[in-house]
């Protein structure tokens, strides 16, 4: 047997994608659409040494794997298959055939892979860990987010809109829950490139103070703030919010931050955020989680070693409860996963519209990342393996919430 049809076997096989291998041998529907090619022994080597999803991954990096077509119909085409859960014989038929290949054709993890060293959600850890996502290229992150440069889940109004319309809409529906009015203060916390600042002082005249982990995008933002003349009105620091010391807040979003905090950080999260509001004050908090709690906290090993180092998602009670149990009282929750599969499919439009710029920018390796990371996430909402939670929380005055008797947004 053939290592194309031994890979069918592996992955499902039924799936409408011819797949060849280095070995002549081929199977599948030929001419498909999309073709999986196995280049390379080393693939296997890749795959013996990290059997699963991280195997697979690095041999894709690393060019030994190739998918000729569209990257997201070739994801979509398999099952989610985990080793375990491979029929035994085949399993050990094919563990016996990887070792050799192991042995005669040693591999290394690509040289872009990141192993984070340190306390856990220590800072200097955490800084590492945002710097090696966010501090790749502003102008890689520009091809690939569009103009809005807003790498969080943008809002639909329509299936029609655009990638900036959405992204539009998602900032304004957040001004809107958190009832900004020209005047207010607004803190952002890991505020990305800035657009939630941005947006706040533009269109609604807050003063708007926003923070991150990353000096590229503190850098970016503040030239555009600049140049929009919005500097009498927003800020972005190269800091970690733990450090910011202004308290009084009218409100506080929290915008694709709480998945690099961890667990065990929740409560001092949450509590944190809410000293940092006036009484009255609302906080947004729009993040990535699980489905439910059967699930652990840490991703998947691709995408820990190579996107989100350090990342834990939660599910939605874990964070209403943190909330909570922190000095919130919770006023509105919903989940916007189907929104999110829409914007991994304009991000991965965007890729592949400046494709051979990114791959000139960043280098070939890192580029393939984003590809395979971004197509398998957009799967991932589709499916439900994740999903996307926006929760209103207040900090009452007394007993009053100031909150409207009905939402206004």
């Amino acid at each position: 047997m053939g290592w194309a049809e031994v890979f069918a076997r592996v992955l499902g096989g039924d799936a409408p994608v011819e797949i060849s291998a280095f070995d002549g041998s081929r199977v599948g529907p030929a001419g498909s659409d999309v073709r999986v090619e196995i280049r390379s022994p080393l693939a296997l080597s890749h795959l013996a040494a990290a059997p699963g999803e991280l195997g697979l991954a690095r041999a894709y990096v690393s060019g030994a794997i190739e998918v000729h077509g569209d990257m997201y119909t070739a994801l979509s085409a398999f099952p989610a298959v985990a080793l375990e859960d491979i029929p035994p014989g085949l399993r050990r038929e094919l563990l016996v055939k990887l070792a050799g290949y192991r042995f005669w054709w040693p591999v290394k993890p690509p040289a872009i892979e990141h192993r984070p060293c340190g306390w856990r959600h220590s800072r200097r850890r955490d800084s590492r860990s945002i710097s090696y996502h966010y501090d790749v290229s502003n102008r890689f992150y520009e091809w690939v987010l569009g103009p809005s440069m807003a790498y969080t889940c943008a809002v639909y109004p329509s299936a029609t809109a655009t990638l900036e319309e959405a992204q539009f809409a998602k900032h304004d529906l957040v001004a809107r829950k958190l009832g900004l009015r020209e005047g207010m203060r607004l803190l952002d916390v890991g505020c990305g490139w800035g657009g939630m600042v941005i947006h706040a002082a533009e269109h609604h005249g807050v003063r708007a103070l926003g923070v991150t982990l990353s000096r590229q995008q503190a850098q970016w933002a503040q030239k555009t703030i600049a140049e929009r003349g919005l500097a009498d009105l927003a800020e972005v620091r190269h800091l970690d919010y733990r450090d910011v010391t202004e308290t009084g807040f009218d409100a506080v979003s929290s915008i694709g931050l709480t998945e690099h905090i961890g667990l065990a950080q929740l409560p001092s999260y949450f509590s944190f955020l809410h000293d940092k509001l006036r009484p009255g004050g609302r906080l947004l908090n729009h993040c990535i989680t699980r489905p439910d709690g059967s699930r652990g906290s840490r991703p998947g090993r691709f995408i820990g070693r190579y996107v989100f180092p350090d990342g834990e998602l939660e599910p939605v009670g874990t964070l209403v409860s943190a909330m909570n149990d922190n000095g919130f009282e919770v006023r509105h929750e919903e989940n916007l996963r189907e929104h999110y599969a829409l914007t991994l499919a304009g991000w991965c439009e965007n890729l592949e519209r400046h494709w051979d710029e990114a791959v000139t920018e960043v280098g070939l390796s890192r580029a393939r990342v984003w590809r395979l990371y971004m197509a398998a996430s957009r799967l991932g909402f589709e499916r439900n393996v994740v999903q996307l939670h926006q929760v209103l929380g207040v900090r009452l005055d007394g007993t009053a919430s100031r909150m409207p008797l009905r939402p206004t947004w």
